[in-house]
């Protein structure tokens, strides 16, 4: 099952800690990678052999190789993006409506009421 993730960090932000964008991506893609690894090894092990690679340096691929990142310039550009990436289990034909899906964060945009499966809190961009 693919999913998306969208994360935002400021440019300013980067150029005041003076990172460049690359590096905070990879630090932020590896550290949830390892968060997602810890996780399924304590409530689903089971899954985990789906993220199993042959690789030389890594034993599981959390993440695609080589992400698409996309600059989210303004709010609007950041709405798009969400409404789209909110439709793609509609689209697979997992659900009817966006806020259906169990890991969707469409309920939380639609109505405010937080997804438990979703652990996302205090987002309060309302969508529509």
């Amino acid at each position: 099952m693919q999913k998306s993730f969208v994360w935002s960090v400021p440019t300013t932000e980067l150029m005041k800690a003076r990172k460049k964008r690359e590096n905070v991506q990879r630090d932020f893609l590896k550290h949830t990678a390892q968060e997602i690894k810890s996780d399924m090894v304590r409530n689903r092990v089971s899954e985990l052999n789906e993220y199993l690679v042959n690789a030389k340096d890594r034993k599981y691929q959390m993440w695609e190789r080589n992400a698409l990142s996309v600059d989210l310039w303004s709010e609007k550009i950041l709405i798009r993006k969400l409404k789209y990436i909110h439709e793609n289990p509609v689209r697979a034909g997992l659900c009817k409506y966006p806020e259906e899906y169990k890991y969707s964060s469409a309920l939380l945009y639609k109505t405010g009421i937080d997804n438990p499966s979703t652990k996302l809190r205090g987002i309060s961009y309302a969508l529509s």
